[in-house]
């Protein structure tokens, strides 16, 4: 049997759960169809999902279509876990990209389109709520075609509707509408549409599975998953168009963890695409992990469940010994690594009860765990500073804490994360002294230096491995990258090198706490010596506007210190591209409303951060 991994993916309240609910129950793999309103279905089990009506991380569901298991993930809409969703992209063979028929082409399916794009991911597109009052169908394809890509054509077509009695049929295979959209990206269909023969059928079905499979052309399908109608229409296209990818059965099993579900009894489910090789329960495995400051560790452990062996090209959730992570990989660390940018925005988080305080930092650790790009560290005042994307994902980790935990939790208003680097080389040293009043029994000396960029923290040796104790080691190196999170303006370190230059014990009066406590005052120094720079983080943006709202939208932009990078358009709109800091991007979201009328279309991503100028 073959194996296809097919992500879900849309904006909010497009239908994405309804979809997979239908698709489940057609084939047999559930009895009946969940409710998003009643909160009853098969991938939003988490609580808050339930209650809020969105999906918060990736789910699968598997069903068969003939020869055909097709492992469906169903992915985030909101773009507070666009990290979440580009998380779930890297082990998909292929996606579903839906629209609401009634609301169209939203900002969000815009983000999701442009990372489908950019990935080359074979993408059908399916058009939902074909039965409601106000739906679409001729005027939808040309936004899609304006505002998604050019390069789109329906496969099938609806009669009635807007109207509970819409149903779809499939268009004929020669249709001319196909052929002329299939020119713009095929030579040889072009060659046969402007010169003759006119291309057949087959010539037709050939083109479109492959410039579907590298990723250049997306058929539509329209459909309702509530009502049924065009779901058998798109599975048709799922086998027909999404290739099955290439696996290598034999050798050392190689896959990545790209999402972690909490489970009864505290413990936790990883999801694993395998690529190669194979795992079965009991065997023994070793992970690959790229810790934040840059450094790689090892997880090992044993499988300890799994329902049957997995193979090359499937996925499956399995237990472990040893607690994963998403990102975890088998085999090399670089295979297939998403890029995900950092979160921009910080916030500290207090227990409403003091006396659940460590409950909450415990707490926080295990969500951490399940979404790495949740940093969470604890503060001298008894808080614990949170690294975030948005304020929705603020609201959900406190109905997570209040729910599953147990623990309510009031916010900071949400600020933007800046950044230190080295600015120089910086060196300090502590001694023991000769005389009987000490304070620490250890002796360090550290250079501070400048690290490569994207590097994080790197730590070195000039001394001898030898010369101290293991342990003693350790405490230097552990405590050089906590100390770090703290840099000479509060914001955290980062891309630094530092040097242990020289140490020294006396035993049996030295222990590993004395080496704790000396080395954040000797790295103080030493990075007082070397100087900061201070950082800020930007966005990259698009913004499209209405043809009379150019001027204003720019002119709003340069006060809040956009740089551009382009202006296109002019026929029926204007795109806006260009950098942002920031610490802006939310007042020109709240701003460009009323200088479009309410047209402005408005996107942006972290895109990595400049040093931060004087004002």
């Amino acid at each position: 049997m073959h194996t296809l991994n097919i992500g879900i993916l849309a904006h909010v309240d497009a239908g994405k759960t309804s979809l997979t609910e239908r698709l489940l129950f057609d084939h047999g793999a559930i009895d009946r169809l969940g409710s998003v309103d009643t909160g009853d279905t098969r991938t939003d089990d988490g609580a808050i999902e339930r209650q809020r009506g969105i999906t918060i991380r990736s789910a699968v569901a598997s069903f068969t279509v003939g020869d055909t298991r097709i492992n469906l993930i169903d992915t985030p809409g909101h773009s507070d876990f666009i990290a979440e969703v580009e998380r779930a992209l890297e082990v998909l063979d292929g996606a579903v990209l839906l629209l609401s028929a009634v609301e169209g082409v939203q900002a969000q399916t815009r983000v999701l389109m442009r990372t489908l794009r950019r990935l080359r991911l074979p993408t059908l597109v399916f058009v939902n709520k074909i039965d409601r009052a106000g739906a679409r169908a001729d005027g939808l394809l040309a936004d899609i075609r304006r505002r998604l890509t050019p390069y789109v054509a329906p496969l099938t077509q609806v009669a009635g509707i807007g109207t509970p009695d819409a149903h779809v049929t499939a268009l004929a295979k020669d249709d001319r509408r196909l052929a002329e959209a299939l020119a713009d990206v095929d030579p040889d269909i072009l060659t046969a549409v402007v010169d003759g023969p006119e291309p057949t059928p087959d010539d037709l079905h050939k083109a479109l599975a492959a410039r579907t499979a590298d990723g250049s052309f997306h058929p539509v399908f329209f459909g309702s998953a509530l009502g049924g109608q065009g779901i058998p229409e798109l599975v048709e296209g799922m086998t027909r168009l999404i290739p099955r990818p290439p696996v290598t059965p034999e050798g050392d099993p190689r896959g990545t963890v790209f999402a972690v579900r909490p489970g009864p009894g505290g413990e936790r489910t990883a999801y694993l695409r395998l690529y190669g090789g194979e795992v079965t329960e009991r065997q023994r495995l070793t992970l690959l992990r790229r810790e934040a400051d840059g450094t790689t560790s090892r997880v090992s452990g044993r499988v300890t469940r799994l329902a049957g062996p997995l193979t090359a090209g499937n996925i499956a959730a399995l237990t472990f010994s040893s607690g994963l992570r998403v990102g975890d990989r088998l085999g090399e660390l670089t295979e297939r690594t998403p890029q995900f940018a950092p979160p921009t925005l910080e916030t500290l988080v207090t227990a409403r009860h003091p006396e659940q305080a460590a409950r909450l930092r415990s707490a926080l650790l295990t969500l951490a765990d399940q979404d790495p790009l949740i940093h969470a560290r604890p503060t001298t005042a008894g808080a614990t500073t949170l690294l975030l994307y948005g304020e929705v994902q603020m609201e959900v980790l406190a109905a997570t804490l209040a729910q599953d935990f147990g623990v309510e939790v009031d916010f900071e208003p949400a600020r933007v994360r800046y950044l230190e680097r080295p600015r120089g080389t910086g060196e300090a040293c502590d001694e023991l002294p000769r005389h009987d009043r000490v304070r620490y029994w250890a002796t360090i000396g550290l250079r501070v230096e400048p690290g490569e960029r994207g590097s994080g923290g790197v730590f070195a040796y000039e001394t001898e491995l030898g010369a101290l104790p293991r342990a003693f080691h350790q405490a230097i190196e552990e405590t050089v990258h906590a100390s770090m999170r703290t840099g000479l303006t509060g914001a955290t370190v980062t891309d630094y090198r530092v040097v242990l230059v020289r140490s020294g014990f006396v035993g049996p009066l030295s222990t590993a706490a004395d080496f704790r406590g000396l080395t954040p005052i000797v790295l103080r120094r030493a990075l007082e010596q070397a100087g900061t720079r201070l950082f800020e983080p930007y966005h990259t943006f698009e913004a499209e506007v209405p043809l009379d709202a150019l001027a204003p939208v720019t002119a709003q932009l340069a006060s809040a210190g956009a740089e551009f990078t382009g202006t296109t358009g002019g026929t029926t709109a204007w795109l806006i591209t260009g950098e942002l800091p920031a610490r802006r991007v939310r007042e020109i979201e709240l701003r460009l409303p009323g200088l479009t009328h309410g047209e402005g279309v408005w996107w942006s991503r972290p895109s990595g951060d400049r040093e931060l100028k004087p004002h």
